[in-house]
């Protein structure tokens, strides 16, 4: 067997091992609830009706249809038994950094530079959350099909079969009915003519340009059918993040990525986006990318794999840098899962360089190597610790951002379900304190007092939920249930209409309302 099977096979197996433990952890309750525990589509595995759901709504503010059949396939051989999931991702995880070493080996000869970068996309702690989540399958996957995109423009490339280049168009399909975040793809393409290919220079760029159309023009849909996805649940408004505060976000968090990569501690599944940004830290960072920007540009005849790795960076972070502000994070680990590659192939031949230019500082590079490596594997084990289940998850996430109303919410549910209500009520009050215009955290008060049967209690949480956000067929509903209650049946059934309005599939809605027409008719 040659070397480069060798170390594909072994980096495989490696990343698998090193991940396994994640099978031990359990769901947790942000998301996964919506993915696969709490859907009743997913849970009902391959039917027609299920395939047609998947490819013809938007669900969970996104639409991948791929990452939906992804998670019917693993109900349909895993059931509720959370290690089978993450199984899966754990396996796809193992397959991409093989296929990563893969590409790199098509694209350039220089082994251990290849076997390095592979290996950082392999171990590094700032990819756990991407592996360690079931709801983040939409990375992996998506990832997945884009290194087989790449592979096989590689392929066109060097053997010019038309064959190879239906197929990498066939496979960036793929990867966008993953996840939209694939759709400046043909941009790491065009990077990848300019080196290693070798292919872009003045007299090509308009062919190459002309040959990209397909894949501008699925970008561009891609990116319409994501906006509508989200427009109307996921995405901030401008009065509620301002445009400035979303462009000194991005620059911090262009250079917040870095210091992760390099410092990979502190990290957590939710950064709060702050409500101001310091000017001396929007000054540094820009700054510091002003700097490598020039640095990469200037020396891109003598090191063009710097500023190709740069860009790549630079520009497979713009869909999730924050301009289009999505959610309520500054920032998220698994954003970096594809874009921290150009980071790893620029530094790794940067090396390879200076061992090439000055032979004493191979020994000292090899060492440091073998160094970062054994740190990542030892950080990136303590982090999968801390996806063991909801409960240990978000209480390191206070550790690392006290005023953080998301985790102190998705904490208060972990111990509502483990019947302590005192805890559970003592987080969800101080969310509110943190953040009063969160509806869900209303309805959690709110049904927590129900479950104890503190209704009158419960009724101003449920009217404030309904208030928030009149187009949650939640909060309409626990309203609803609260009411009907208190014997309040005429404004009970009318928040059960309403729910069902907003959700004709709420069968608990349903119920809810069939009994109190019922006892109505018996009245």
């Amino acid at each position: 067997m040659s070397r480069t099977r060798l170390a594909f096979w072994l980096i495989a197996l490696t990343t698998l091992l090193m991940f396994l433990p994640a099978t031990r952890n359990n769901f947790i309750n942000y998301d996964d609830d919506i993915y696969v525990t709490h859907n009743s589509v997913v849970q009902n595995g391959f039917t027609a009706d299920g395939i047609k759901w998947a490819f013809t709504g938007w669900h969970a503010s996104n639409w991948h249809p791929l990452t939906w059949l992804s998670h019917m396939a693993d109900f349909e051989m895993f059931r509720f038994y959370p290690g089978g999931h993450h199984l899966i991702n754990i396996l796809f995880h193992a397959a991409n950094a093989a296929l990563l070493f893969a590409l790199l080996m098509r694209l350039t000869a220089a082994f251990w530079p290849n076997v390095f970068i592979a290996a950082l996309f392999a171990i590094h702690p700032l990819h756990v959350e991407s592996v360690a989540w079931v709801s983040e399958r939409k990375d992996v996957l998506s990832t997945f099909f884009a290194f087989l995109t790449l592979l096989f423009y590689a392929k066109f490339a060097k053997e010019k079969q038309r064959a190879d280049f239906w197929l990498t168009f066939l496979f960036f399909v793929f990867g966008l009915l993953c996840k939209p975040m694939l759709v400046t793809l043909p941009f790491v393409i065009l990077l990848l003519d300019f080196w290693p290919l070798q292919r872009l220079n003045a007299s090509t760029l308009r062919q190459l340009l002309v040959e990209k159309i397909p894949f501008f023009i699925l970008s561009i849909a891609s990116c319409a059918v994501t906006f509508l996805a989200q427009k109307n649940s996921a995405v901030a408004s401008l009065t509620k993040v301002s445009l400035p505060l979303r462009f000194e976000n991005a620059v911090v968090t262009y250079v917040g990525y870095l210091e992760k990569m390099v410092w990979p501690a502190h990290l957590c599944i939710f950064y709060p986006l702050p409500e101001k940004i310091s000017a001396m830290a929007i000054v540094v960072s820009v700054a510091i990318l002003i700097s490598i920007s020039a640095a990469v540009w200037i020396l891109r005849n003598q090191k063009p794999y710097l500023l190709v790795g740069w860009l790549w960076y630079l520009g497979t972070l713009v869909p999730v840098i924050g301009i289009v502000q999505v959610g309520d994070q500054a920032m998220a680990d698994r954003y970096t899962y594809f874009p921290l590659i150009g980071i790893f192939f620029a530094l790794a031949f940067l090396a390879n360089d200076f061992v090439r230019r000055f032979t004493f500082l191979k020994m000292p590079l090899t060492l440091a190597a073998i160094l970062i490596s054994c740190a990542f594997i030892f950080l990136t084990e303590n982090q999968l610790r801390y996806w063991h289940d909801s409960e240990t998850l978000f209480r390191h996430a206070l550790k690392v951002a006290p005023d953080n109303a998301l985790a102190r919410l998705n904490l208060g549910s972990a111990l509502e379900e483990k019947n302590d209500f005192a805890g559970a009520l003592e987080q969800f009050q101080r969310a509110l304190q943190l953040d009063p215009t969160r509806n869900e955290v209303y309805n959690n008060v709110a049904k927590l007092l129900a479950v104890q049967g503190k209704f009158a209690d419960a009724l101003p949480y449920c009217r404030e939920a309904v208030r928030l956000d009149p187009n949650s067929a939640i909060s309409h509903y626990g309203l609803g249930v609260v009411l009907k209650s208190l014997g309040n049946f005429n404004e009970a059934t009318n928040e059960f209409t309403e729910a069902i309005k907003l959700n004709p599939d709420y069968a608990a809605a349903r119920f809810q309302l069939d009994q109190i027409l019922s006892q109505l008719k018996k009245d």
